[in-house]
């Protein structure tokens, strides 16, 4: 299992969010397979103000009820709400959506126009008042990381676009971030729109292990133990899928396969984010 710079363990495979609480209809099925992952060992749930406008926090609240304590919870302020003040008024509006009075870790979504000195400070007193118990930040760069000066020594994770075809931050961040015993969670292993799954190598790979190109996509990702990977699923077959991927464990000519079709970089690259 993954772990955070102070040696707390966390799940390698979690549950996203993204696009949850966007339909009152769609709400009991995310409900309940918020809750099968839950049963499934993907204890690991990760959100964010900005998902529906709070909609998707609503959503991960009422599949915690009751179960709090099996759950490491992750929400994301926006930039905007990052000030010394606003962020402590956007996390308590967040618990509040969520019905809990602790966010296991929370993250700053990515850069705005408040200094990142200004949001530690924030993500800090809420960890003094019992509010937060480790923070850390998202779509940030090396460059990023660095400014954080001493407190990057505290900076629990850095959330990421990281999926076969997005595969800059191989080249400097993934490094970096074991360096500084950080571990990277990836968002949207499995793609978005389904391109990357049609892909033939995925296929390829997929037949010989029995698998979907799904869970080829995320085992790719989980073979890295510094990487946390959190595939969003709605739907129970798909989260029963997603949960499988744990089992399997690509070969060298596996991994062989992926590189040709998806190259690792060679150089920098600019930090793809959506």
């Amino acid at each position: 299992m993954p772990t955070l710079p102070d040696g707390t363990a966390i799940p390698a495979l979690g549950q996203g969010t993204w696009h949850m609480g966007e339909s009152r209809a769609a709400r009991e099925r995310e409900v309940a397979a918020l809750r099968l992952g839950l049963d499934l060992g993907m204890t690991l749930i990760d959100t964010a103000e900005m998902y529906a406008d709070g909609g998707a926090e609503e959503v991960v609240g009422e599949a915690i009820a009751g179960r709090r304590d099996e759950v490491f919870l992750v929400s994301k302020v926006y930039p905007h709400n990052a000030s010394r003040r606003g962020a402590v008024a956007a996390c308590e509006r967040s618990l509040k959506r969520m019905r809990v009075g602790t966010i296991d870790l929370y993250l700053l979504h990515w850069r705005g126009s408040v200094p990142l000195e200004e949001t530690v400070e924030a993500f800090e007193a809420l960890q003094r008042a019992g509010k937060i118990r480790h923070w850390g930040v998202s779509n940030c760069d090396v460059d990023d990381l660095e400014e954080l000066g001493p407190a990057l020594a505290r900076c629990a994770t850095d959330q990421v676009l990281y999926s076969l075809e997005h595969r800059g931050a191989e080249f400097d961040l993934l490094p970096f971030c074991a360096r500084h015993r950080m571990p990277v969670m990836a968002y949207s292993p499995i793609g978005q729109g389904g391109k990357l799954l049609r892909h033939r190598a995925l296929h390829e790979v997929a037949a010989r292990h029995g698998a979907t190109p799904a869970q080829v996509a995320l085992a790719w990702t989980l073979r890295d133990p510094n990487i946390v990977s959190i595939p969003k699923a709605a739907d129970p077959a798909h989260v029963r899928e997603n949960a499988a991927a744990r089992e399997i464990t690509l070969t060298g000519e596996d991994l062989a396969t992926l590189d040709a079709a998806f190259a690792p970089p060679r150089r920098k690259r600019g930090l793809a984010m959506l």
